[in-house]
């Protein structure tokens, strides 16, 4: 037996949460490797038993998600090398850690002591940039020397800490309801019951589940996830109570480059999200809860398993569950590193403890979800809005924000800015104001010359286009889409050639690889864009970019080669002259850019 006794009990415990075993593979996929270092053909035929599965059905699931494919090594050096962190001088820690190793990044030292790779967002844009060791918390604002530091002893990596301070935030004029006021952190019952919490429950739990859809519907709560559908209808689309299980799927996989909101509910406010999740639970007369954290989100996700067990001992949860008289499960699992996890269905798949590829539609998750059962899908901002709705009332949301879209929302900016985080601010408040009023502006002698505005999936604007408001019907005039509210920052030293590539390479590394125009259109994307960043390229090649954005744009499962198409498209047409300039002087143009 490769696994401890210790492990075996975790894994059954887990188990023993699911309605089928299944559903618990990816937690043992990590207790496993946590405590062995890697993943083998040998433990893949241990744990197969425990599941009813095949040897083979264990590896096929592993071999789907990065966090189970890096080189084995007492210490994995992960580096974010996204937009936010190339932005803030990644590839320049990339460098620091290759010299100190002797090694290039995707490797392992041949003793096994340090393994170094390039990973993706992940989640934490505001302090770039980000390194994170094995499965430990984040080392934000990393320098080249820090970086240096680690490569002492596999022990010094593991036990390196650099955090970064709360970077989350509400302005004085602005009566927040999401984050709690200036560095506080509402992570035991007292204190968010100090802070009213709870009592919207006990109002909702008073009221009929529809007519407490109706009351979500009218304040116009629009999901916070990426489409921005009305959650009030949403909910509707359940069929009558008929015996089956129901289920409210949590989507905490937030993995869009530009966006790390979420993350700052559950690591700062995880009570608001629970209680916001009873609300709803209430309101679809769901039996449990299961919340989907992102891999790489260790401390959310170790927050978040407290708070739900406190809650359990509280009575909150359970057998009998507050206010609602009635049993209530609420249970947290954990991603592995696929951003296509953050699409309903494929989260779905996912927490089956398959492949987390979307599925065909329909049937949707309202009729067969969760282990066929009917399920509702709502993102963890979303939920989190529903107690002020509740204790304030419709009509109220309704004045928070803008005409069609209501409320508040979480910005999370990025990039070239002097105050980067995750603001709370009303739906509606102009991309200016953001950047420089709330973020203090851009460093001092630069300017302003393009930003994304709501992750890297959504159409980039030009500096001249700042004034828009941030919200739905706004920036749909503008040419792009609200997204995720990530906002990323780029001033004027910039090279839009090399942000589109960094863009590229994400969606090339992210797709599934399920349908063909999404497989092969994200890859000769980004193959087409490397070549003029380095010099090779063809002015028949800007044709080819648009010919592959065509092929993807609503022809695929999912909506992620969609968001590739829109990135490369946008990039293309708002900065035509810096892509001609590329293939004509045979260099980048910009010497001053960041590097990729």
């Amino acid at each position: 037996m490769l696994l401890s006794d210790d492990t075996l009990e975790k894994i059954r415990a887990e188990i023993s949460r699911y309605p089928q075993p299944r559903g618990a593979l990816l937690t043992a996929l990590h207790v496993a490797r946590e405590e062995l270092r890697g993943l083998s053909p040998e433990l893949f035929a241990e744990l197969a038993p425990l599941f009813g599965l095949k040897t083979r059905e264990v590896a096929e699931v592993a071999s789907f998600y990065s966090l189970f494919n890096q080189p084995p090594a007492r210490a994995i050096i992960q580096v974010c090398t996204n937009l936010p962190c190339c932005l803030n001088g990644a590839r320049a820690v990339v460098r620091a850690l290759e010299a100190r190793l002797g090694i290039r990044a995707g490797s392992a030292t041949a003793d096994g002591r340090f393994a170094l790779v390039e990973v993706e967002c992940l989640g934490s844009c505001a302090s770039a940039p980000v390194v994170q060791v094995n499965q430990q918390a984040y080392l934000e604002n990393v320098t080249p020397e820090f970086a240096a530091g680690l490569t002492v002893s596999p022990e010094a990596a593991l036990g390196a800490r650099q955090p970064a301070a709360v970077n989350s935030w509400f302005p004085p004029e602005v009566a927040g309801y999401l984050l709690p006021p200036g560095d506080a952190r509402w992570l035991e019952l007292g204190s968010y019951g100090a802070q009213g919490g709870w009592q919207a429950l006990a109002r909702a739990a008073a009221m009929a589940p529809g007519d407490l859809c109706k009351l979500v519907q009218e304040s116009g709560l629009r999901g916070r996830g990426g489409a921005g559908f009305v959650t009030g209808m949403k909910w509707t689309f359940m069929p009558p109570k008929d015996g089956r299980p129901r289920y409210l799927a949590v989507n905490a996989d937030e993995s869009e480059p530009g966006t790390f909101k979420d993350r700052q509910i559950m690591e700062r406010n995880p009570f608001l999200l629970i209680e916001g999740i009873m609300i709803a639970a209430h309101a679809i007369l769901a039996d449990a809860a299961f919340i989907y954290v992102r891999g790489e989100y260790v401390d959310a996700y170790r927050i978040l398993r407290q708070a739900i067990a406190d809650a359990y001992q509280a009575g909150i949860l359970g057998e009998q569950a507050r206010a609602l008289g009635r049993r209530l499960d609420v249970h947290v699992q954990r991603g592995a590193g696929a951003y296509i996890c953050g699409e309903e269905s494929g989260m779905l798949e996912s927490m089956e403890g398959r492949k987390g590829q979307p599925r065909k539609r329909p049937p949707f998750p309202a009729q067969r979800g969760l282990w066929d059962q009917p399920t509702t899908v709502d993102n963890v901002e979303t939920l989190s809005h529903l107690p002020a709705i509740v204790q304030n009332g419709a009509q109220w949301f309704k004045t928070q924000g803008a005409e069609k879209s209501s409320g508040h929302t979480l910005f999370g900016v990025s990039g070239h800015v002097k105050r980067p985080g995750v603001i709370e601010l009303p739906l509606g408040t102009r991309l200016s104001d953001i950047i420089f009023k709330h973020c203090g502006g851009l460093p001092e002698g630069r300017r302003l010359k393009a930003i994304v505005p709501g992750g890297v999936s959504m159409p980039v604007l030009k500096a001249e286009q700042a004034d828009v408001a941030m919200d739905h019907e706004s920036l749909r005039a503008a040419g792009t889409l609200l997204g995720t509210g990530g906002v990323i920052v780029l001033d004027d030293r910039s090279c839009m050639v090399r942000a589109a590539l960094v863009v590229a390479r994400f969606f090339a590394h992210e797709s599934c690889g399920q349908c063909t125009q999404c497989r092969e259109g994200t890859g000769w994307t980004l193959k087409i864009l490397r070549r003029i960043e380095n010099g090779q390229g063809k002015p028949e090649d800007l044709d080819a970019i648009a010919d592959c954005c065509f092929f993807m744009d609503g022809k695929c499962i999912c909506a992620l080669a969609d968001g590739a198409a829109w990135a490369a498209r946008a990039f293309l047409t708002q900065f035509r002259g810096e892509f001609e300039r590329h293939i004509k002087e045979g260099r980048c143009p910009f010497p001053e850019s960041f590097e990729v």
